[in-house]
């Protein structure tokens, strides 16, 4: 196992909160956030944000090919050190937000999986970034601030479902793995985290649905969250009929016009953007 902070004194290395660097020590969490990917030598690993390479190295004994990137310019001397004995480890210095990962992938021909403790400030563009690109993932293991995996993986009715929950799952089927507690890292974030972990799956019922009307519907609906759908969608400015095209469409999917937006499922919005 990685001696952290031992890497960190050796080779000066001073963390920079704005990149939200909270470094993952326990062992047993690593190996079960590799478990929860179902990492084989089949799979190539897209690592966002190595850190060390702690994470890295358990990584790269199952998986047939590990791609580190890692935005911070000062920690590929130390990664290059961790890491350098595992010939089936690339370690890439760049910004994950701005690299070309079909390039970086090209030329693998198996699985490829996505797994990373991501810095809190962005792991929602992150997230959405690879969601909604056109990168042909199997699954990701995202380790995130744990009311964010709760939102991730939230179901109707419950105060964590948001219109996050929708958007993660048009294209996965999200589940809640295990929490890590603030003690497992360097240095202490403020908050304990969770993994979360996203398994690929196409949506034939949405295929009939323009995607960007489904996500303004779903946003409006959402926006004001202690509102009735018929207050928060039907007073929007760009729905056409307003509150009575709703209330009509509430009526024919058998809805209560006091439903609110946190009842629906998401087949039950795509119902009703049909209806709209």
């Amino acid at each position: 196992m990685i001696n952290t902070n031992q890497i960190l004194q050796k080779h000066n290395i001073r963390l920079t909160k704005s990149l939200g660097q909270n470094f993952l020590t326990d062992i047993n969490i690593i190996k079960k956030i590799v478990e929860a990917g179902d990492i084989s030598a089949s799979d190539l690993v897209l690592e966002i944000g190595p850190g060390i390479g702690a994470m890295t190295a358990e990584l790269s004994k199952s998986a047939g090919k590990v791609i580190a990137v890692e935005i911070d310019k000062h920690l590929i001397p130390a990664l290059n050190e961790t890491l350098g004995c595992f010939s089936n480890v690339s370690i890439v210095n760049a910004d994950i937000m701005k690299a070309d990962i079909d390039e970086l992938v090209k030329d693998w021909t198996g699985p490829l999986k996505v797994v990373s403790n991501l810095p809190y400030y962005i792991t929602t563009p992150i997230v959405m970034m690879l969601l909604e690109g056109d990168i042909q993932w199997d699954t990701m293991v995202f380790m995130v601030q744990k009311e964010v995996a709760q939102r991730m993986a939230a179901v109707p009715k419950t105060k964590d479902y948001s219109s996050l929950t929708i958007a993660v799952r048009y294209y996965s089927d999200p589940k809640l793995m295990f929490t890590v507690s603030k003690h497992c890292f360097i240095p202490k974030p403020d908050v304990d985290s969770a993994v979360v972990r996203l398994k690929k799956r196409d949506l034939p019922y949405m295929q009939d649905i323009d995607k960007n009307f489904f996500f303004k519907v779903v946003r409006a609906s959402f926006g004001q969250r202690r509102k009735t759908l018929l207050n928060s969608l039907g007073s929007q400015p760009w729905l056409r009929g307003g509150k009575d095209i709703l209330r009509q469409a509430l009526v024919k999917l058998g809805k209560n016009e006091n439903i609110r937006a946190e009842e629906l499922s998401i087949e039950d919005f795509a119902d009703l953007v049909r209806e709209i």
